[in-house]
């Protein structure tokens, strides 16, 4: 299928060095409540990528579900094939494709986990049937059939009914610590604005990228 006559001219906005935040933090957070207000679908979805032990690149899109000074926040199982791809190589790169605002935000760095009662914390503030969940799915394992997750879910239900929910031991938080920031802004004619913000002695410098 030859799709080389799809095309699109960005024309929406601009980016200019003396707009930019000094912190990259401020300046995601600029952008990021600017995407909530133009209400684009899943605005908290962000793809990240991890590496193999073979070196083999996985990619795959997860929630945002905090984000602050210290890095950004997602959840998963612990046992899952992005888990132990951080485990092995804790370092991890994000993406933000906000395509309505002909924007997005590649993000990278180190990867920790996050504390227990910070996981339980978040765990609590969802809905009971995502708590159940991740209770029954051993994530990235073979599954015969949807029936088993049915058949398990009936037994958590059962187990949990007349209590709260506890925090499984194999699910929790994991947070990118960034290192770097590109701030990418469409433009016509494929002349792109590009900022990067890179960490180096604790300061945050800021280059524009040819497009």
């Amino acid at each position: 299928m030859d799709i080389g006559e799809i095309r699109k001219e960005y024309t929406q906005f601009g980016l200019n060095r003396e707009d930019l935040a000094a912190s990259p933090f401020a300046q995601f957070e600029k952008w990021f409540q600017q995407a909530r207000e133009a209400e684009l679908k899943e605005v908290n979805a962000m793809s990240i990528a991890t590496v193999r032990a073979d070196g083999m690149p996985q990619v795959r899109t997860v929630l945002l579900k905090l984000f602050d000074q210290r890095g950004f926040v997602f959840f998963t199982n612990y046992n899952s094939a992005k888990a132990q791809e951080i485990d092995a190589n804790p370092q991890a790169s994000l993406l933000f494709p906000w395509l309505d605002l002909e924007r997005q935000v590649r993000i990278s760095g180190q990867v920790e986990k996050i504390s227990k009662a910070e996981s339980f914390k978040y765990f609590t503030s969802r809905p009971k049937g995502s708590q159940l969940g991740a209770w029954i799915s051993e994530q990235s394992q073979v599954i015969s059939s949807r029936t088993v997750l049915k058949t398990l879910m009936n037994q958590v239900k059962e187990k949990f009914k007349d209590g709260k929910i506890p925090l499984p031991d194999s699910w929790g938080g994991y947070r990118i610590m960034p290192e770097s920031f590109e701030f990418w802004q469409g433009r016509a004619n494929r002349l792109h604005d590009r900022f990067k913000y890179e960490l180096n002695e604790g300061h945050w410098h800021i280059n524009r990228l040819a497009p």
